[in-house]
């Protein structure tokens, strides 16, 4: 595809960082209207979003070094490389670490933790969506060759050079299947946050959505670190989060009001 939006030679412009800046600011104006709605201040909602996405970026790369330790140990100097730099990392351990920070930020401030999280989980959606199809522009996260007619097929030696991809050989588009499903989840939140629910419902339904097709998706994805009680590491904590999922589903907190 095209991973360098703008090459000069001696400095590149990757597409995927432009949609990761993209999705950053998409998820940041969802949230912000919708805080307005609730009556909350937005400049603290600001300050949290940034503190969640520092977290995500962060936690998204301890889970790259956690799942691919081994090829870490033996090539230590890659930790500290432009690539590394670039890369987002394990999209679910960002997450987690981006939760724990938005529930110690809560708080600290004396945020309401489920009221104030069901705000973001619709951006949330949105934004990765976005950043998934930065994902399909860098040609990272390729899935198993496929040889369906939506198969897609990477020609560009920089996508192989920047994130491994095999070139000309038909893939699965789990990038576009992602990306395809988080927009989808994010209508269905945002249609859903307008009418009458439970604090946490959203973000419950959230969990719930985004790990079922996670899982799913894994099962189409190329995996480099191989798998565990036939498993891999991703759909383990999807499995995870799912059941953190079902437990804020099934509780019984007030309902949020609706404006």
């Amino acid at each position: 595809m095209l991973p360098k939006l703008i090459d000069t030679g001696r400095f590149y412009l990757p597409s995927y960082g432009v949609f990761v800046a993209a999705a950053f600011l998409a998820a940041l104006w969802v949230t912000r209207r919708l805080a307005a709605r609730r009556g909350l201040a937005p400049d603290r909602i600001t300050d949290l979003a940034v503190y969640c996405a520092i977290a995500g970026i962060l936690g998204g790369k301890l889970g790259m070094f956690l799942f691919d330790w081994r090829f870490y140990l033996e090539n230590p100097a890659r930790i500290f490389s432009l690539e590394t730099l670039q890369a987002m990392g394990v999209y679910q351990t960002g997450l987690i670490l981006a939760l724990l920070t938005a529930f110690w930020y809560m708080r600290r401030h004396r945020m309401p933790f489920l009221p104030t999280a069901d705000l973001f989980a619709p951006g949330l959606a949105l934004g990765h969506g976005i950043g998934r199809l930065g994902c399909f522009a860098a040609g990272c996260c390729w899935g198993r060759q496929c040889d369906r007619p939506w198969a897609v097929t990477f020609t560009n030696p920089d996508a192989q050079q920047l994130t491994g991809v095999p070139l000309f050989v038909p893939l699965h588009p789990t990038q576009l299947y992602e990306a395809a499903a988080e927009f989808l989840l994010f209508a269905f939140l945002w249609r859903r946050f307008h009418q009458p629910h439970r604090e946490g419902e959203i973000l419950s339904y959230y969990l719930i959505f985004y790990s079922l097709a996670r899982f799913v998706i894994e099962f189409f994805r190329h995996h480099e670190q191989g798998l565990y009680f036939e498993l891999s590491l991703t759909q383990w904590i999807a499995l995870g989060l799912f059941s953190l999922g079902i437990w804020l589903w099934i509780r019984k907190p007030a309902v949020a009001p609706v404006h």
